[in-house]
């Protein structure tokens, strides 16, 4: 049996558009309390006006897009009333405290080397003289302390957090407050509440960029992030073959339904070139990066190599651009940090 994810549920969802709001049922929260259970599918409408024809016509039609989702086999929708909004009022994003510009490392699947990209960026914008904080967004897999070779727990008051530093940079993870072997399972009402700690109760210090490290796909956690606070651009990181490709899709069309600038992607594990070799091998196959720039005129804004010393770097919390910053791979990287400043600077 096919699972089903909520990612396609809402896809499915934000075809519809809502009657009264004049935006999809995603954008407009028409969708609350959605939960999937085997192949059953529960959520609320709340709508403006339900009793109208145009309420029950959109009741109907969100019924169908969900049972046209693989694998699901009932729908419970129920239409409740939702209070109606102020005459052009969208849902408030706040700006972080302390911080200038927040910009949000996205992948649509795992194992595209996301966090390495993010840490290895976020270090060459420092290296070039900004004030650079990392907020590592994925709860469940909270990698950049790791990577950074970040240990200890912040310490803080009844109601700010106190950011770790390591390589200059101002770093929060869920990695400095749980133990190493200490499972995450938390639901969604917790994350929301974490990540939202993360970004308006951590005492970001005079930051002229903070990093978001989003875990992959489009979930709660993103959603959170990007309804809550004002970003200023989105990156979005591939490996050139074809399946990464199709999800990256998925989280650039996330991106534009909020209204946030994709800057461009960059597109990791590129080729392998041996040591002192001419020859490159495009292990995971090539073209990637320029079919997503084709399609949705996002720039390309790198191509960066699979190198050895990249993996040692991560998992020593030496990053090649601070380690190694003569390399052609940190070359790579800070060309890519430098481009993407390029097109915030111009969006």
């Amino acid at each position: 049996m096919t699972d089903v994810s909520r990612e396609a549920i809402l896809t499915a969802l934000a075809s519809i558009r809502d009657p009264d709001r004049g935006r999809d049922l995603v954008q407009a929260g028409a969708i609350r309390e959605l939960r999937i259970e085997g192949d059953a599918v529960h959520f609320l409408l709340a709508l403006q006006r339900t009793g109208t024809d145009a309420a029950r016509e959109t009741h109907a039609a969100a019924e169908r897009a969900v049972m046209g989702v693989p694998g699901v086999g009932r729908v419970n929708a129920r239409l409740v009333n939702a209070p109606p909004e102020k005459a052009g009022q969208l849902p408030e994003r706040r700006p972080i405290p302390g911080v200038r510009h927040v910009i949000a490392v996205s992948s649509g699947k795992g194992g595209v080397g996301k966090s390495t990209v993010c840490v290895n960026l976020a270090c060459a914008v420092a290296a070039a003289g900004a004030h650079v904080g990392i907020l590592d967004g994925d709860i469940y897999g909270p990698n950049i302390p790791l990577m950074l070779g970040a240990k200890g727990q912040p310490e803080g008051t009844s109601d700010r957090i106190f950011p770790l530093v390591a390589h200059g940079l101002q770093l929060m993870s869920m990695g400095l407050l749980v133990g190493e072997d200490q499972p995450m399972v938390w639901r969604g009402p917790m994350l929301n509440k974490a990540v939202t700690q993360f970004m308006f109760q951590v005492d970001w210090h005079d930051l002229d960029y903070l990093f978001v490290d989003l875990p992959p796909g489009t979930g709660d956690v993103q959603l959170t992030l990007t309804q809550n606070t004002q970003l200023s651009g989105a990156v979005v990181v591939t490996t050139p073959q074809d399946v990464a490709v199709l999800d990256v899709r998925k989280a650039i069309r996330m991106f534009e339904k909020i209204g946030t600038p994709v800057l461009g992607v960059v597109e990791n594990m590129s080729w392998f070139q041996p040591p002192g070799s001419d020859d490159r091998y495009e292990i995971f196959g090539s073209g990637g990066g320029a079919r997503i720039e084709r399609e949705f005129g996002v720039p390309l804004l790198g191509q960066i190599p699979i190198g050895i010393e990249v993996r040692t770097g991560g998992d020593t919390g030496q990053p090649i651009v601070v380690a190694q910053p003569d390399s052609p791979i940190a070359a790579a990287f800070r060309s890519a940090a430098q481009a993407m400043l390029g097109r915030l600077q111009s969006a």
